[in-house]
């Protein structure tokens, strides 16, 4: 991931709701993620991704906090934080409790702001607690390297 950011010239900002961090951990556990990593920030409440993602409240209450209006919200709040060309994040219910109708526990979207536009994917884990944040974590690092790769090699 951070090679492809790096051939980009590509900085990124997280938002993070349900996985608590896990994707500033697992991108910090490279040496020299300062190259590409601005920040990142762990929006759990409501409150936080309005006070420090821009997410607006009117989209909260219309559409839920798990939901593609809030990721993407969340994602271009990210990116505008920390100054990044590049905005990620993720909202879900990583259980054991939460779950509501259309939105069952493992339920997360995921959010990449970019360049372009605003790319929006929903995903379905199942397992424990830990199972579906370590899922997710993992789904949002392939997504990034995914976009942030793609056309490298037609150059």
């Amino acid at each position: 991931v951070g090679e492809s950011l790096l051939r980009r010239n590509w900085t990124v900002g997280l938002g993070e709701s349900c996985t608590g961090g896990l994707v500033s951990k697992l991108l910090t556990d490279i040496p020299g993620s300062s190259r590409y990593l601005k920040g990142g920030v762990v929006t759990y409440a409501n409150e936080a991704k309005i006070q420090l993602l821009s997410v607006e409240e009117a989209s909260i209450t219309a559409h839920g906090t798990v939901s593609e209006k809030v990721a993407a919200e969340m994602a271009v709040g990210a990116a505008g934080a920390f100054g990044a060309d590049v905005g990620l994040a993720v909202t879900g219910i990583s259980g054991p409790t939460g779950d509501s109708p259309g939105r069952p526990l493992g339920t997360v979207w995921f959010a990449l702001s970019m360049p372009g536009g605003v790319i929006r994917e929903v995903a379905r884990f199942s397992g424990d607690r830990e199972a579906v944040r370590e899922s997710a974590a993992g789904y949002a690092l392939r997504l990034l390297l995914q976009v942030a790769s793609k056309g490298e090699t037609e150059k």
